[in-house]
């Protein structure tokens, strides 16, 4: 199922996890080490966490040439139109490096606390939803009609559109459950789970309601890409998954890549000697074995 993508990797970092300089530098080092996307953690009720967007800026304006994004962006605490203004706003002052990961919400009871909605699990796929629509509408800056959109979670009336990004922004979706996959192929451009919460038959079979969405909506499911967080530990002899040498994380990833279609790989990690080994001897290594 390979879908002929670029093969592209990551890094993922939990900003609660480090003083806020060292966050930023992990983004820079992301950069300096030859990824090509660098993504941040969003629980915007983490009094711990930096506010992701804000990180965001700060780590664009640090880099030159690698892509950012949430992963993934927390929508019910943020406005749909104004979540679709910010994501315009980063993409244009970083040349088009943006891209915008997005979830539903997760823990729904600590969005409430916040003083977002209160939502159950299916409403909040519905918000999402939704969202998407609002955040497409407002892109579509070559539509010179007000955005009018009855939602029930997310209505505009009469919204002005616009501006238009420097660049198609992705919408990536952090999806588990059936009816957020099924959203995933019907309106999004990429599927971010993490690789440690599936088995492989639970991924194959989640990447199969993709498909089927996507032909369903009359869309190509290779234009819907693969994204994954992985995460690990080099050891000098197996013992288990991406716990192992070098090789063995190669041999543990390639079937993702091959077999079910994943385009970019992100390594969850806030340790610079795991982020320097994987980028010198697993990411060429992987590009290789691709290659033949």
């Amino acid at each position: 199922m390979y879908y002929g993508h670029e093969l592209q990797f990551g890094t993922f970092i939990t900003p609660g996890n480090n003083p806020p300089e060292t966050a930023v530098e992990l983004g820079v080092l992301s950069e300096d080490l030859g990824f090509d996307l660098v993504t941040y953690q969003d629980h915007p009720y983490q009094p711990r966490f930096l506010d992701t967007w804000t990180l965001l800026t700060w780590v664009a304006a640090r880099t030159h040439r690698i892509q950012v994004s949430a992963n993934v962006l927390n929508l019910p605490l943020r406005p749909a139109a104004v979540t679709a203004r910010a994501a315009t706003s980063l993409d244009l002052l970083t040349h088009g490096r943006f891209n915008l990961g997005l979830g539903a919400g997760g823990f729904l009871g600590a969005v409430a606390a916040m003083g977002g909605p209160r939502l159950t699990p299916g409403q909040a796929v519905d918000a999402l939803s939704e969202g998407i629509d609002v955040i497409h509408g407002i892109w579509d800056a070559s539509e010179r009609s007000p955005l009018r959109i009855p939602g029930t979670h997310y209505a505009v009336d009469g919204a002005k559109r616009g501006p238009a990004p420097a660049h198609p922004i992705p919408i990536w979706l952090g999806a588990y459950r059936p009816r957020m996959l099924r959203l995933t192929g019907a309106k999004a451009d990429g599927w971010l789970p993490s690789l440690g919460t599936m088995e492989p038959a639970q991924f194959a079979a989640s990447n199969a309601v993709i498909d089927e969405a996507a032909l369903a909506a009359g869309r190509t499911p290779k234009d819907i890409r693969r994204l994954a967080n992985i995460s690990g530990r080099f050891e000098p002899t197996g013992s288990g998954f991406l716990r192992g040498p070098s090789r063995q994380w190669v041999d543990d990833l390639l079937p993702y890549v091959v077999e079910h279609g994943v385009g970019t790989l992100i390594l969850a990690s806030d340790d610079p000697s795991t982020m320097q080994r994987f980028a010198a001897e697993v990411a060429p290594a992987l590009r290789t074995a691709l290659a033949r």
